[in-house]
């Protein structure tokens, strides 16, 4: 029985030139659809929140039911209850809704956030804003209501008496105060600002703006 003839050189170059032709389209269909499929897993695992570990505990969390607005007393309806992981609780997150109520938020908050005992108008939240834990907080209220609407909690300001009409200058009562929030309230017009300030100036600034009005320069 006669052998096959071996392939020429020639002949092997052009069968290997035919193969690759075949070849390349198929390869470079497969690196597409590889290609679609890692960007599909990476878009997935992207949008797709981390498992909550198996079995992890959920506790009670104080959220607002609402946005609120700074200097708002807190009232049953501005407060939710909802369950949260217990690792995902802020340190001085609050769980009940009788830890706020009646109590007064310092900033602003939107609805579904978090409420903690910083939040709150009182001595927590005053050593935060100010980094003083002996700071106090002073309500007082301006000879011009307007300039209430721009001070913002954490504002730095100084404090003077105002004499209107009378040319004679202020007297600085506070100076570098803190404001901790400013507050609408419905018995007298005009906001209530409560400044933070050292125990020793404010129980000066107290009995001062109770007897006359007083202005605020923004540092």
């Amino acid at each position: 029985m006669p052998l096959t003839p071996p392939l020429t050189p020639l002949t092997r170059d052009r069968l290997r030139q035919l193969l690759s032709r075949h070849a390349q389209p198929r390869l470079g269909g497969l690196r597409r659809v590889v290609a679609t499929v890692l960007v599909l897993l990476a878009v997935v695992a992207w949008v797709r929140p981390p498992p909550r570990a198996a079995g992890e505990p959920t506790v009670p969390l104080l959220v607002a039911a609402r946005d609120l607005a700074p200097g708002s007393t807190l009232r049953a309806a501005d407060l939710r209850i909802v369950r949260a992981p217990e690792s995902l609780l802020p340190d001085s997150a609050l769980t009940a809704a009788d830890q706020a109520s009646g109590r007064v938020l310092a900033g602003a908050a939107s609805r579904g956030e978090p409420l903690t005992s910083t939040r709150l108008v009182g001595r927590e939240n005053t050593r935060l804003t100010t980094g003083d834990p002996s700071a106090v907080g002073v309500p007082v209220r301006l000879a011009d209501p307007e300039v209430a609407a721009l001070l913002t909690p954490g504002a730095r300001i100084d404090v003077v008496t105002a004499s209107p009409g009378t040319g004679s200058p202020g007297v600085v009562l506070a100076a570098g105060a803190t404001v901790v929030t400013v507050r609408e309230t419905s018995d007298e017009p005009g906001r209530l600002v409560v400044i933070a300030v050292p125990p020793d100036t404010a129980t000066r600034l107290a009995s001062v703006s109770l007897g006359q009005p007083v202005a605020v320069t923004l540092r």
